[in-house]
C-alpha cells in the first residue's frame, strides 16, 4: 500500500515538459516551445511587414511611367524602358542578397537592414520630388539634380526591396514546421493568405495613393510609403519575442556544398571519359531519381575505376544539386509570362489615360488605380481558392493542396494567356473608336470610350497571379534545399527580373523595326496611331508557346522527395 502511494505521489511530481521546436532557436539561441512560437501568431507580425512593403513598392511601381512622362518629361517608350529596367533590377537583387541571407548574414538581420535602406530610399525620393526642374521643349536634362537624385534614390528603394522580399517570405514560411501535419498543410495556406494579405494592400494603394500623387502632388505621394516603412520596421521587431530562427546544419553552408559536385563532377567526367560503361553500371547504384538525367552529377560520386570518391561529396549533395537544375527549365518556361505581367504598370496604364474616366461629375478615375482590379480580383478569389476549390480538388486527387504546384502554375499561364487577347480585342476597338471620331491626330482628346473596359484583362490579371504567382512561390521554397530557401525566393523573383529586361528589350527591338523611315511605330507616344493591339497579340502568341514549354517541362519533373 506504501509502495502504491509512493508511485502514485512521485507520479504526480512529474512536470510537464512543453514541446520544443527541432531545428529551431528563439532570438538569443535557445531552443523554442511549440505553443509559444512561430505558427501564425508569429506569421501575422511578417505578414503586416510585407503589406507595409508592398504598399511602398508599387505606390512607387504603379504609377511610375505617369511620373516620368510628366514631371520628367519622358516619351513613352523611354519611360516604359525606364520602368521595365527598373523593376527588372529590383527583381534580379534578390539572387545576390539572398546568397548573403543564406550564407552569412541571415534572414532577420536582411530584413532589419532592407527595411532601413528602404526608409532612406523613400526619404530621398520625396527630397528629389521637392527639388525644381529645368525643362527644355518639354525634356528635362537628364544631368539635373532632381534628376539624379530621383535615379539614385528610386534604385535604393529597388536594392531595398531585393534584400526584403525573399528574406521576408522565406522567414514567415519558416515559423511553420515542415516536420508536424498540422504546421505543415498551415504552410501551404500561409502561401494562399499571404499573397492574399498583400494584394489587399495593394488594392488599398492603387485605390489612394495614385489618387494622392495625381492629384495632391509627389511629395505627398512619395512620403506616405515612407511613413509607413518606419511603422513596418516597429511592427517587425515587436514580433521578434514569437519568432523561430532555423539552425544551419553544415557548417560549409549549401554553396559551397553544390558548388563542389559541379567541380568534382567536372573532374571525374574528363578522367572517366574512357570507361563510360563501367561507370554508368556504378552509377545505377545510386538514388534513381532522374538519375538518366543527371549522369554528369552522378559521375561526382563514381571514380574512373567506377569506386565511390570517399571523402568527396556525398549522394545527398549530390541530390541537392540536382534539385537546383531541376528548377532551371521550370524558370526559363515562365520568362514569357513575366514580360506579360510587365505590361499592367506599363501600357495598360498609357492606355487608360487616353479614355473616358469620369466616374460622376468632377471625379476622374487616375489610369494606374485599374491595377487595383488586379488586387481586388486575387483578393476575392484566394478564399474561394482556399476553401472552396482546394478541398472539392482534394476530393478527386486525395492531394493535400488539391492539385500539384505545376499544375497550378500551368492554369495561371493558360488565363495569362486569354488575357492578352482580350486586350489586344479592347485596344483593336479603341482605336477603332479613335478613327471612327477623327482622333486620330489628337491624342490630348479623351476618347469616347470609357476607361472599364480595361476591367476584364486587369480581373484576368489577377486570377492568373492566384495560380501562377503563388504557385512560383511555394514551388520555389519548397523544391530548394532547406537552406537555400531565401534564395528559392530569390530565383522565382528572377523570374520576374529577366521578364522586365526582355519586355524592355522586345518593346526596344519593336520600336526599331516599325518606327523606321518617318512611320509612327507600335508604341508611338500618340497612342491613336500606335499599334499595342499588335504587340498584345504577339505576346499572347509568345505565352502560348511558353505554355507549351512548361507543359513539356512539367511532365518530366520529379518533386524533391520531402514535398507533397
Amino acid at each position: 500500500m506504501a509502495i502504491s502511494n509512493t508511485f502514485s505521489d512521485s507520479e504526480t511530481e512529474i512536470p510537464f515538459l512543453p514541446e520544443t521546436v527541432d531545428g529551431a532557436v528563439d532570438f538569443k539561441g535557445r531552443p523554442v516551445l511549440r505553443s509559444a512560437s512561430g505558427g501564425w501568431k508569429a506569421a501575422a507580425f511578417i505578414i503586416s511587414v510585407e503589406v507595409a512593403e508592398r504598399f511602398a513598392y508599387y505606390g512607387i511601381n504603379s504609377n511610375l511611367i505617369n511620373y516620368l512622362t510628366g514631371p520628367l518629361g519622358q516619351s513613352t517608350v523611354t519611360a516604359a524602358e525606364n520602368v521595365n529596367i527598373w523593376s527588372g533590377t529590383a527583381s534580379l537583387l534578390p539572387l545576390v542578397i539572398a546568397f548573403l541571407a543564406d550564407s552569412v548574414i541571415g534572414r532577420y538581420q536582411t530584413i532589419i537592414i532592407a527595411t532601413l535602406v528602404y526608409i532612406l530610399g523613400l526619404s530621398l525620393l520625396s527630397l528629389s520630388a521637392i527639388l525644381p526642374v529645368t525643362k527644355s521643349e518639354g525634356q528635362v536634362s537628364g544631368f539635373e539634380p532632381q534628376v539624379i537624385l530621383f535615379f539614385f534614390s528610386l534604385y535604393l528603394v529597388a536594392l531595398a526591396q531585393g534584400g526584403h522580399k525573399p528574406c521576408v517570405q522565406a522567414f514567415g514560411a519558416d515559423q511553420f514546421d515542415i516536420n508536424h501535419p498540422g504546421e505543415r498543410k498551415a504552410r501551404s495556406s500561409f502561401f494562399n493568405w499571404w499573397y492574399f494579405a498583400f494584394s489587399a494592400g495593394l488594392f488599398v494603394t492603387l485605390s489612394i495613393l495614385n489618387y494622392v500623387q495625381d492629384n495632391m502632388g509627389w511629395v505627398l505621394g512619395f512620403g506616405i510609403p515612407c511613413i509607413i516603412m518606419i511603422i513596418a520596421l516597429a511592427i517587425f521587431t515587436l514580433g521578434t519575442w514569437t519568432y523561430r530562427f532555423s539552425i544551419r546544419g553544415d557548417e560549409r553552408g549549401p554553396f559551397l556544398r553544390i558548388g563542389r559536385v559541379f567541380i568534382v563532377a567536372g573532374k571525374n567526367w574528363r578522367t572517366s571519359h574512357s570507361t563510360i560503361a563501367s561507370e554508368e553500371e556504378a552509377c545505377g547504384n545510386l538514388p534513381h531519381q532522374g538519375s538518366e538525367q543527371f549522369s554528369f552529377l552522378n559521375k561526382a560520386l563514381i571514380a574512373s575505376d567506377g569506386s565511390k570518391e570517399e571523402g568527396k561529396v556525398s549522394v545527398t549533395e549530390v541530390e541537392e544539386a540536382k534539385a537546383v537544375l531541376r528548377l532551371v527549365p521550370i524558370w526559363a518556361t515562365n520568362l514569357i509570362y513575366a514580360v506579360v505581367f510587365a505590361q499592367s504598370s506599363t501600357f495598360f496604364t498609357k492606355q487608360g489615360v487616353t479614355m473616358d474616366r469620369e466616374v460622376f461629375s468632377g471625379f476622374y478615375v487616375p489610369p494606374a488605380s485599374l491595377q487595383s482590379f488586379i488586387s481586388l480580383s486575387i483578393v476575392l478569389f484566394i478564399p474561394i481558392y482556399d476553401r472552396i476549390i482546394v478541398p472539392i480538388a482534394k476530393a478527386f486527387t486525395g492531394k493535400p493542396s488539391g492539385i500539384t504546384m505545376l499544375q497550378r502554375i500551368g492554369t495561371g499561364m493558360f488565363l495569362s494567356v486569354t488575357s492578352m487577347i482580350i486586350a489586344a480585342l479592347v485596344e483593336t476597338k479603341r482605336l477603332k473608336v479613335a478613327r471612327d471620331n477623327g482622333l486620330i491626330d489628337m491624342p490630348n482628346v479623351t476618347i469616347p470610350m470609357s476607361i472599364w473596359w480595361l476591367t476584364p484583362q486587369y480581373v484576368l490579371f489577377g486570377v492568373a497571379d492566384v495560380f501562377t504567382m503563388v504557385g512560383l512561390q511555394e514551388f520555389f521554397y519548397d523544391q530548394v534545399p532547406g537552406e537555400l530557401r531565401s534564395v528559392g525566393l530569390a530565383l522565382y523573383l528572377s523570374i520576374f527580373g529577366v521578364g522586365s529586361f526582355l519586355s524592355s528589350f522586345l518593346i526596344s527591338a519593336i520600336e526599331e523595326v516599325t518606327g523606321g523611315d518617318g512611320h509612327d511605330s507600335w508604341f508611338s507616344s500618340n497612342l491613336n496611331r500606335a499599334h499595342l493591339d499588335y504587340f498584345y497579340a504577339t505576346l499572347a502568341a509568345l505565352s502560348a508557346v511558353g505554355l507549351s514549354a512548361f507543359l513539356f517541362c512539367s511532365k518530366s519533373y520529379v518533386y524533391k522527395r520531402s514535398s507533397t
